[in-house]
């Protein structure tokens, strides 16, 4: 299998950088961090990842309209957020997976590597 790509975007820089050390140690390729919602939707133009990791605001905006593309192209969404509850969450995408922050780096790990087992399809 081809090594997982992982979008990052997350506007907090220390939470960025913390973030794609973990995905990195988990043996992925990290793109991004990214801030902003403009940046990371010209990567996913550019590249489709495997799994994508949001923080719900950033720069630009609520990562909303990020999310909901990535979904429409398949792509498993992790939100990252201190601002919203995992229920709230979930009730909004109830296809993505969510955790607050600060999340441990081995939860995250955890939900990367369920988010790109392949799903069963009915």
């Amino acid at each position: 299998m081809e090594t997982p790509t992982v979008l990052v975007a997350e506007d907090e820089f220390i939470i960025a950088l913390d973030l794609c050390s973990t995905v990195e140690e988990a043996g992925c390729i990290v793109e991004g961090p990214y801030a902003d919602i403009a940046s990371a939707m010209l990567a996913l133009q550019k590249k489709r990842p495997d799994v994508a990791i949001l923080d719900v605001s950033l720069d630009d905006g609520e990562s909303f309209p990020l999310a909901e593309r990535l979904i429409a192209e398949h792509v498993p969404v992790i939100f990252h957020s201190g601002h919203f509850t995992i229920e709230e969450m979930e009730a909004r995408f109830p296809q993505a997976t969510a955790c607050t922050k600060p999340c441990p780096p081995g939860e995250i790990i955890a939900k990367v590597k369920a988010a790109l087992q392949p799903q069963a399809v009915n």
